[in-house]
Parts: structure tokens; sequence; C-alpha cells
């Protein structure tokens, strides 16, 4: 069984950890899809990769679509023939159809996406709204412009 511990990822990256959780829910082989492998990368402050071994596919086999924070790779092959008075004696590469789920974290979209050497990667670009991003508060001193003011005291 093979076991990727994110936990050092949730320290350097903030507002991906939904992504990470659902990752490591869906992890165990045994119950969930392990086709086609895959990497996540951070490549850039508010960057992000996915790079997929998808041999075999071309472009117009591959659809990709972004909707309300989910990102779902389908690739369907056609049926592929073998030449007349040809026949396979074995099958190594996978030729099956697949259909992969990514949970995006808010404010995470989809930039682009090539096909390259049987690997698809889509890369990611995570763009915080102004009004959600920190903003510096000054600190007024208590100089000058202060007033300060003093209880009269009443003699008895």
């Amino acid at each position: 069984m093979r076991h990727v511990d994110f936990s050092p990822l949730y320290r350097s990256t903030v507002g991906f950890d939904r992504l990470f959780n659902m990752l490591d829910a869906h992890a165990a082989p045994e119950g969930g899809p392990s086709y086609p492998p895959y990497n996540i990368e951070r490549t850039g402050e508010n960057s992000y990769r996915i790079s997929m071994a998808v041999a075999g596919f071309s472009e117009d086999e591959i659809s990709i679509e972004a909707h309300r924070n989910v990102l779902t790779v389908k690739g369907e092959r056609a049926n592929e023939t073998t030449g007349e008075g040809s026949e396979i004696l074995y099958r190594g590469i996978a030729s099956r159809s697949f259909e992969r789920r990514f949970q995006l974290a808010d404010h995470v979209d989809v930039s682009g996406a090539n096909l390259k050497n049987g690997l698809l990667h889509i890369d990611l670009q995570r763009n915080i709204p102004e009004e959600l991003k920190p903003r510096k508060i000054e600190i007024a001193s208590a100089g000058a412009k202060a007033k300060q003011i003093e209880a009269k005291t009443t003699k008895q």
C-alpha cells in the first residue's frame, strides 16, 4: 500500500489544504481509482501544476472541465484496431478510459493545460480577490495629538 503524507505541505500552502485532505481521503489504492498516475507540484507562490501520465491519448481524446471548485479530467480512447494479420501478445500499455476529479481550493482557477511526451500538465493559479488579501493597519501613536482627560478631585 502506498501512502503519501501531505502534512508538511499544510504548513507551506494556504487555501489548498482542502485539496490535500481530499487526496488523503481517496489515496487508498484498493478503494479508489489509481489510473492514471499523477503528481501535484507547487511551481510558484500562488501557482500549482497537476501532471498526469496519459500515454497513448491525444488532445482530442482528453477533456478538462472546471466547475465549482472541482476539476474533472476525462479520457476516452477510441477502440484501437491492430493491422490486418497482427495480434497483440501482451498489452502492458493501458488503453482504458478514465475520469479523475480534483477538489480545488477557493479562488483557484485553471490557467492552462498542455499535452507533451505523454504527460498532461494542468496549470492552476490562485487569485485572491483584493478585498480578501491581508492589509496593513497603521497604528496611531499616542503623541501630542492625543487628548488627556483628567478627573477633578474634590476636597472635603
